[in-house]
């Protein structure tokens, strides 16, 4: 092949929060996959761009690292990546230096020993936007001798600077080096110190201080940082979330339930509901899309939820509600570092579990993974929606708030607390010792960019669609099955329910769930629930026979308030609280710990928790009269 346009590996190395990932979007856009890397649990994102002299460029989104000295998995990974060490990776053909134009200092010792190496490298001085605003003065040619590579200046959240970088990569690439790093060696404590002496060098040869400091930065540190008002601030924002997750998504959800309404009645009324077509109607009508769509319709509030977060993540703030709530975590047992895996957890507890790699104590990465769980994840939305419709009024108190997005607020405040209460026991129990001490980059405030945001929203409105079709859409067909066959046999006069394979599972464990309030139609929904939590409310609907609304959630919670006891629906809620009701999020687990003991053990502690929690609950509110 001609060397001049053969494909080239390119692999974006940087700290935590210096855009990378932001310039991955603005190279790749929509031409990127995600998997992981053979042999180990960490995320690989690589996506492809083609060069205007027609080469492609395969580029490769590593995670944030401070040094090649890896001590977190990322860290490993990023390292075993340029060095061409993973397993049936190919090594990169060019590095890529993502630098915070603003805060250079950190990275020019990584780039330092990124140079060791000996690949050929471009550096992104990106964020560049902010540093001239700022007034930061960088001597480009000087910092270009020191260093020995090309830098091209970027704005990737405005895709400034793209094509330059691209070319400067192209020019790079085009010139093939076969470089052997087997004689690179992890860097000593004098080495680091070296390489942090030779950084600062270049920094002040090459770096001005601003003519205009950020003072802004600062005053709003003043406030956000506040151990007060900044805890003030951060329930304030979560309350806005959650407040957000009903007022806000009501008409999208409406406008999804009427489709699904019109695309049922449609096809109701295309196919006989005579003979041997009354059956396959009913499992398109009953089974797909009355269960699909009793799923679908809360993608609004998912996504909302999702939106919070990756606006607190572009903005900057979120690096600091980690550093203002290091202290009540390290008091129950919990690294800083967890905060923004748990926080993610609120979204999905599969990426906040993946998230713990960036912790570097094994112990405290343990104990995050095995609380992640706990915290209220976008899956339970549909459950506690349903529930909470079925039985908190819709109205205002305080004369502001929505009852019904308190009650959310508290079943997501009682996930966060008992998150650090069992953080707090296993610290106390499993190992002892103090968490160490927390030490994070706080990145410069900026605008987030729109269309950055809306497509990380339809990224993850993509996942939550597929799951539907690859998880949801199976399981209500064999949830139909188990609700339809056997028939009822000739001259029964209960339900014909009570006779198929769904009620003589529901019956056989009955007795098991009784004590704590549950009905054999709730046990129905628990087990194929298991896949994944919001199966649940389609299933109940399968066996409560709510069709004629097809995902109609108001029709559904209006047979639920009739046929359950407030005692009932509480308990349901404690239960969805602890439980581990999906198995993804298990398999995840047994990935990142490479256990099954320890995955054992918070199967156990969870259900113990939820079979208490659903227990108490249930007892206490039928003393009270809502039984």
């Amino acid at each position: 092949m001609d060397v001049s346009l053969r494909p080239a590996r390119v692999a974006l190395v940087g700290n935590p929060n210096s855009g990378k990932t932001a310039l991955f979007n603005a190279l790749t856009g929509s031409h990127q996959k995600v998997a992981n890397y053979a042999g180990v649990t960490v995320e690989r994102k690589e996506g492809r761009v083609a060069t205007p002299e027609g080469r492609t460029l395969s580029v490769l989104d590593l995670p944030g690292t401070y040094s090649l000295r890896a001590r977190s998995p990322d860290e490993e990974v990023t390292r075993d990546a340029v060095l061409g060490r993973l397993a049936g990776e190919t090594p990169p053909d060019v590095i890529v230096a993502v630098a915070d134009a603003t805060n250079l200092r950190l990275m020019l010792r990584l780039i330092l020993e990124l140079k060791a190496i000996g690949r050929p490298m471009v550096l992104a001085l990106n964020m560049f936007d902010i540093a001239q605003r700022q007034g930061l003065r960088i001597d480009m040619d000087r910092l270009g001798q020191e260093l020995g590579v090309p830098i091209i200046t970027t704005v990737a959240t405005r895709r400034r600077g793209i094509a330059e970088l691209v070319s400067a990569v192209e020019a790079e690439a085009a010139v093939w080096r076969d470089v052997p790093a087997e004689g690179w060696h992890a860097p000593d404590a004098a080495g680091i110190r070296a390489a942090h002496r030779e950084a600062e060098r270049i920094m002040k040869a090459c770096v001005r201080p601003p003519e205009r400091p950020d003072t802004l930065t600062g005053k709003i540190d003043s406030v956000l940082l506040h151990p007060v008002a900044g805890l003030v601030v951060l329930l304030g924002i979560l309350f806005v979330m959650f407040q957000a997750v009903f007022a806000w998504a009501t008409p999208a959800m409406d406008g999804i339930e009427a489709v699904i309404a019109l695309l049922g009645s449609a096809v109701a009324s295309v196919i006989p509901d005579t003979g041997a077509w009354a059956l396959f109607q009913s499992l398109l009508v009953d089974g797909l899309i009355s269960g699909v769509g009793s799923v679908l319709v809360f993608l609004p509030q998912i996504l909302i939820i999702f939106a919070f977060i990756i606006l607190l993540e572009d903005f900057g703030y979120m690096a600091r509600a980690a550093f203002l709530m290091d202290k009540i975590m390290g008091g129950a047992g919990l690294h800083g570092r967890a905060f923004i895996p748990l926080l993610s957890s609120v979204a999905c507890a599969i990426p906040g579990i993946m998230a713990t790699r960036v912790i570097d104590s094994r112990r405290d990465r343990l104990t995050t993974i095995l609380v992640a769980p706990l915290m209220t994840c976008s899956a339970r939305i549909p459950v506690y929606t349903l529930i909470i419709a079925a039985f908190i009024p819709n109205q205002t108190v305080w004369g502001f708030a929505n009852l019904q997005g308190l009650v959310m607020f508290g079943l997501y405040a009682a996930g966060i607390v008992s998150a650090l209460a069992v953080s707090f026991v296993v610290r106390r129990i499993l190992w002892r010792g103090a968490v160490e001490p927390f030490m994070m980059e706080l990145p410069a405030y900026k605008a987030p960019d729109l269309r950055n945001v809306l497509f990380n929203l339809w990224l993850r409105a993509k996942v939550f669609i597929k799951r539907a079709g690859r998880i949801i859409l199976p399981l209500m067909i064999v949830v139909w099955a188990l609700a339809t066959f056997p028939y009822p046999p000739e001259g029964a006069t209960g339900p014909a329910i009570d006779y198929s394979f769904a009620g003589m599972i529901g019956h056989a464990l009955e007795p098991i769930f009784s004590p704590i309030g549950f009905n054999w139609q709730m046990v129905v929904a628990l087990v194929p629930g298991m896949a994944a939590r919001e199966v649940a409310v389609a299933a109940l609907g399968t066996v409560y026979s709510v069709a004629d609304a097809e995902t109609a959630t108001n029709a559904m919670a209006t047979v639920l308030a009739a046929q359950w006891s407030l005692a009932t629906g509480l308990a349901f809620l404690a239960w969805y609280i602890f439980a581990p009701q999906c198995i993804p999020t298990l398999g995840v687990v047994r990935r990142e710990t490479n256990s099954l003991k320890w995955t054992w053990i918070m199967i156990g502690y969870m259900f113990g928790l939820a079979y208490l929690a659903a227990f108490v609950t249930y007892r206490v509110a039928v003393a009270l009269g809502g039984g």
